[in-house]
C-alpha cells in the first residue's frame, strides 16, 4: 500500500446522489508508454514516491468506502492508502495489436478481492510493469 506522504485530514466525506448511482467497483483502464530513454523511466520507487506526494492533496483517494447508519455510502478519509502492484511481463506494446479487449489485456489489471465488503478494498489500484 502507498500512503500519503504527510498527515492528511481524517474525516468522512458525504457522497452526492450522483456518486451513489455509480457502482462501487473499480473501473479498469490500461495505459502504455514507450520508453523515453531516461534512466528512471517508470522506476517503481520513483512512481511510489510521486504517488505518495500526490495523495496528500487528493487524500480521499487514500481512504475507503463505508456505510453510514442509514446505509448510505460515504468516503472514510483514513489514509489507509492505495494498492500499488509491481509486475513484469515478456510482452512488448506491439504484442497487443489494436488494444481490443482480450483476456491477455485483462490480465494486466490487478485483481481486487471484493468479498470483504466496501470498507476492505482501496479506492485506487495501480500496477506498473
Amino acid at each position: 500500500m502507498v500512503k500519503p506522504a504527510t498527515e492528511t485530514p481524517q474525516r468522512i466525506l458525504w457522497n452526492s446522489n450522483l456518486d451513489l448511482v455509480i457502482p462501487s467497483i473499480h473501473t479498469p483502464s490500461v495505459y502504455f508508454y514507450r520508453p523515453t530513454g531516461a534512466a528512471n523511466f517508470f522506476d517503481a520507487g520513483v512512481m511510489k514516491q510521486a504517488l505518495s506526494k500526490a495523495l496528500v492533496p487528493f487524500y480521499p483517494m487514500a481512504g475507503r468506502l463505508r456505510r453510514d447508519d442509514d446505509g448510505r455510502i460515504e468516503i472514510d478519509c483514513n489514509a489507509d492508502g492505495v494498492l500499488f502492484v509491481e509486475a513484469e511481463s515478456n510482452f512488448v506494446i506491439d504484442d497487443f495489436g489494436d488494444f481490443a479487449p482480450t483476456p491477455e489485456l485483462r490480465r494486466l489489471i490487478p485483481p481486487v478481492d471484493y468479498s470483504g465488503g466496501i470498507a476492505s478494498y482501496p479506492l485506487l489500484v495501480l500496477q506498473a510493469f
